[in-house]
């Protein structure tokens, strides 16, 4: 592509792009591309004047090199760009703001007076329809105020009052409208469906293919714990499906031959296989912007209140003016309260304060599926954290396999691979890189594999049962012996690792040996979370006691608890609720699911499981776990924000109407300082809450 570059200062260009005028897909296309490339800091394009500037680390030539290469037909170059970024409802946000902004400018420059008050008599039916509504339905709302205000202003023929209280309530209502619109959007692109293969049924068996190569008609397969890629109907088995994220049914759904599932849903429980009806891109985002535009969960307490108690305050305003008029027969002063009105600010600084939270976290890496779950992070006092793939990596490593009764190393590990494959979770990620870096191929040689949360997989291979998974399931659970004279090998296995028993047809085959190695941050994690006000912090896990004492010790959690199950988890969340405390839990797998649930505030790695992913109220970046400081920070921040915009909205409105009733102000200055202090509140709420210092903590 041929550019020009425009201006460079050090790690610092300018260029623009030589061709005709730029399309928002193609703005977007080239910002993308850019930004995968690793030494692109940040990069912002300007579609309307075909620029873009570029934030690079390094030499200058690996910036004119990329730009070089960049093509806008190039399919690999097209992919990186998503379907939504956000630009397009930017640009419609831009387009009506600018045209509101000119329409005013030309009213006031160009139309004589009598024909720009029958504009403000026209727009004003608007208003008293709205109020004529509110008193059909025996509603004492703002509505009401705002009409009173905007009648009575043009009774007296104070016409710029009137069109000056109807410009700011659009104006408020525009902005709200898109800072509303835009975190819905972010919020859906990134909970958008992040699945890039499937289970694909070809020849009888299971083939692992990229989604984007499935096309309707053809049938995937999906298990305990997985995300169901695509819309679809069951041909075959039975599941039990949770759909939450696309109809906000809190029960999972038995679906059966027959039954229709949707993209984005999770199954909890069983597998099925799905006939494709839909391929990729078929509506899911549509679906998930609709389903949290009518969720509950986008609205946190202190908003709902904001809301009562703004209707709630409109009888006092309209009493209070007809108190003052009875008393002073002064209509300027009585109209000066209806200028003032504490509603607009309220239900305008209180959304965009948990939306700007919403946003910033959003950059750290970090989904907030609802405000009211940033309030239970600033409130909560507990802390339980999972152990694996949560204070230890999210990638866990094969260390050594231990065999047994003479069975091959390269052959457990292939069968392992085989049967974990199928379940998402770190330790079986594990497995399969493992087989993956030795180049082990691992065919479908077994029959159909059955998960049994928190123990291990069931299946069988050439006749033979064969399982995989925990102690208590190989041994106790399914009865598996140790080979004759090799009780002391496995008396003898290496404690510093976590063990995975492969047993078939009853006999011990192998112990895989993982090395789980803990995060370099957890233990300072541990520590700030308790200066940040996390009273109690506490680690469970399904292994050995001997190994969760000593990840205990090294993290420095209070409380720890070992071989515990599901039902165990969530149980003690329930014995925490009971003893007056609100509980934050952190996990990532299938087995952890419950415990998510139960919690105030459940929040999952963004590598875990599908169904953990989906159930959490929260997902953080697996990276590192100083999101979750940023996460406490931010939370804490926008309750202080609240009650600040509280004080300030309450304090400063009934201030001016305090100054209107003494006849210090007239109404006219009432409504300016009224609006314009709504607009300054709700702009000053969009900002970020971190600063430079906060935001840029790793250690």
């Amino acid at each position: 592509m041929k550019c020009t570059i425009l201006h460079e200062s050090n790690g610092r260009m300018r260029v623009h792009i030589g061709r005709g005028k730029m399309t928002l897909k193609q703005a977007d296309i080239l910002e993308y591309y850019l930004r995968s490339k690793p030494f692109v800091r940040d990069v912002k394009v300007y579609d309307r004047t075909g620029d873009a500037v570029i934030f690079y680390r390094g030499g200058r030539c690996d910036v004119v090199t990329a730009l070089s290469k960049f093509n806008y037909t190039d399919e690999k170059i097209t992919s990186l760009a998503p379907e939504h970024t956000g630009r397009e409802l930017d640009r419609q946000f831009e387009n009506r703001l600018i045209f509101m902004l000119a329409k005013k400018a030309f009213s006031m420059l160009f139309l004589p007076d009598k024909i720009r008050f029958a504009i403000a008599v026209i727009k004003s039916l608007k208003y008293i329809g709205e109020a004529l509504k509110c008193i059909a339905k025996r509603e004492i709302r703002v509505e009401i105020l705002d009409a009173t205000a905007i009648v009575v202003s043009l009774l007296r023929g104070d016409r710029k009052t009137a069109a000056s209280v109807m410009f700011l309530l659009t104006l408020g209502e525009l902005l709200e409208d898109w800072t509303h619109k835009r975190s819905v959007d972010d919020l859906a692109r990134t909970m958008s469906l992040g699945v890039d293969k499937v289970w694909m049924i070809s020849g009888g068996s299971e083939v692992l293919v990229p989604i984007n190569t499935v096309e309707a008609g053809a049938e995937i397969s999906v298990r305990t714990g997985s995300m169901i890629p695509l819309d679809g109907v069951v041909t075959a088995g039975e599941a039990e499906v949770n759909q939450a994220s696309m109809t906000g049914e809190s029960m999972p759904v038995h679906k059966k031959p027959g039954s229709y599932v949707y993209a984005g849903t999770v199954v909890e429980d069983g597998n099925v296989i799905v006939r494709v009806d839909k391929t990729s891109g078929s509506g899911k985002y549509d679906r998930i912007v609709k389903m949290i535009e009518e969720s509950e969960k986008l609205k946190s307490n202190a908003e709902s209140k904001a809301s009562r108690l703004a209707d709630k305050l409109v009888p006092y305003s309209l009493g209070g003016t007809l108190l003052t008029y009875l008393l002073t027969r002064n209509a300027t002063k009585a109209l000066s309260i209806l200028m003032v009105d504490f509603s607009c600010a309220l239900k305008l600084a209180m959304p965009i304060s948990v939306i700007a939270a919403m946003r910033e976290c959003g950059s750290y890496g970090i989904t907030v599926k609802g405000g009211k779950f940033l309030e239970a992070v600033a409130e909560a006092d507990t802390i339980v954290f999972d152990k694996t793939g949560t204070l230890t990596h999210a990638e866990p490593r094969v260390a050594k396999i231990v065999t047994f009764g003479n069975n091959d190393e390269a052959e457990c590990l292939r069968l392992a691979a085989c049967l974990e494959e199928h379940y998402p979770h770190s330790i079986a990620n594990a497995v399969v890189n493992e087989a993956e870096r030795r180049g082990l191929l691992h065919e479908e040689k077994h029959s159909a594999v059955q998960y049994v949360v928190a123990h291990g997989i069931s299946s069988s291979i050439d006749g033979e049962k064969a399982v995989i998974g925990s102690y208590h399931f190989v041994f106790e659970d399914e009865c598996a012996t140790i080979p004759d004279g090799e009780e002391t090998k496995l008396d003898k296995l290496p404690s510093e690792y976590s063990h995975l028993y492969l047993a078939v047809g009853g006999i011990l085959a192998a112990v895989i040996c993982i090395e789980d190695p803990l995060r370099d941050e957890a233990a300072d994690i541990v520590t700030k979370l308790k200066e940040l006000g996390i009273k109690k912090t506490v680690m469970m896990t399904g292994d050995s006691k001997r190994t969760a004492e000593a990840v205990a010790a090294a993290v420095g959690v209070d409380e720890y608890y070992y071989e515990v199950l599901p039902e165990d988890k969530a149980a003690f969340i329930r014995r925490e609720h009971a003893a007056g405390r609100k509980v934050i839990m952190i996990g990532d797998g299938v087995n952890d699911s419950p415990a998510l649930s139960e919690a105030d505030v459940g929040i999952a790695i963004s590598t875990g499981a599908a169904i953990a992913r989906e159930i959490a109220d929260i997902t953080i970046s697996a990276d590192d776990l100083y999101c979750l400081l940023k996460l406490r920070k931010i939370s804490t921040a926008l309750m202080k924000r609240i009650g600040f915009n509280y004080r300030s909205i309450i304090g400063f409105n009934l201030a001016l109407i305090l100054l209107g009733v003494a006849g210090v102000i007239p109404p006219t200055t009432s409504a300016l300082l009224h609006n314009s202090s709504t607009v300054l509140i709700g702009t000053a709420s969009m900002r970020n809450y971190l600063g430079k210092e906060d935001a840029n903590e790793t250690a």
